[in-house]
Formats: structure tokens, C-alpha cells, sequence
């Protein structure tokens, strides 16, 4: 490749996820939500050892079971066990389980978390608009803090704003 063609290939490839998109798909058709809209995460600890992590999915919208994987920082999270899913049929990846309107998934702490610890949870989801549009995948993470054993769980807390395609 000629070392100008090169340079510009990769100048576009750099300003690629700072290009803004229009996600109409056809005329009268409304615009596709931003993915942290369709799949709004947020998260609660139930206590030292469990946290709870919910998607709210809107109206038109579904998640791939196959495609939720959560990380917990600094104290690892343990083994997840998915909610069984509804199954479709997708053209693409033949019958897989969906979840839709809301998800909620335990994840245990491989150890206990000291009480007002931070933790930062991880989710890695991907998802798909009805009208046949699919999002890559979308990850996302939330702030919360470890309740002392004993107190009540806390709060859901929302995951923050991310820049990317779509804002």
C-alpha cells in the first residue's frame, strides 16, 4: 500500500467512532435508541458478598442471554448463572435465548467486599432493535458502593453516560 494511501486509511480509521450516526432506518421508521437507552444497566449490592445487576430493555428492543458477561473491580466477581431466556430463532445464529423489558442477574463476589468499598461492575452485552437492526457489542459500567453485613441492600444505581456512536 502507498504510504499516502496508507495515511489516509488511517486517519479514517481513527476518526471512525467520532463520526456521528444517523440511525434512521427508512423513511416514516423512527430513530434507533442510543444503546445505553435501549439496555439501560444499573446496579445494587444486596450485601458484602452478592451484587445484583439489572437491564432494563426497552419497548421493541431484546438481549442475547449468550452475549451478558460481567467483571467486578478490584474483587472478582464469581460464577454468574444466567435467568433461562426466551427463545427465538434469529436468521443469522439459529435458535438462541433473548431476554426482553428487564433482566435481572445475581453475581456473587469471590470474596466479601468491606463495607463502603467501590466497586466498579463491568457489563458486556449485545443486543438488537425488532426492526432488524443488531448493535455491537455494548459495554457498560456502573459505580456502587458495598453495604456493611446487616444493613439494608442499597440503591439501584445507573450506569453512566458513555461517548460513543449514537451520542
Amino acid at each position: 500500500m502507498r504510504p499516502i494511501a496508507a495515511a489516509a486509511l488511517i486517519g479514517m480509521l481513527a476518526a471512525w467512532p467520532a463520526i456521528p450516526v444517523v440511525a434512521q432506518l427508512a423513511p416514516g421508521q423512527p430513530a434507533l435508541l442510543p444503546p445505553d437507552q435501549a439496555f439501560r444497566l444499573s446496579a445494587r449490592a444486596l450485601d458484602p458478598s452478592t451484587l445484583e445487576v439489572r437491564f432494563d430493555i426497552a419497548d421493541g428492543y431484546y438481549l442475547y442471554r449468550d452475549r451478558l458477561a460481567f467483571r467486578v473491580a478490584p474483587v472478582p466477581a464469581g460464577r454468574v448463572d444466567l435467568p433461562p431466556g426466551k427463545v427465538k430463532h434469529d436468521a443469522f445464529f439459529g435458535d438462541v435465548q433473548t431476554y426482553r423489558d428487564a433482566v435481572v442477574v445475581r453475581v456473587p463476589l469471590a470474596r466479601a467486599g468491606q463495607a463502603g468499598e467501590r466497586l466498579t461492575v463491568h457489563a458486556d452485552s449485545q443486543g438488537c432493535a425488532d426492526a432488524g437492526v443488531c448493535y455491537p457489542p455494548n459495554p457498560q459500567q456502573v459505580d456502587i458502593v458495598v453495604p456493611a453485613a446487616g444493613a439494608r441492600p442499597g440503591d439501584y444505581v445507573e450506569a453512566s453516560k458513555r461517548r460513543g456512536w449514537f451520542n
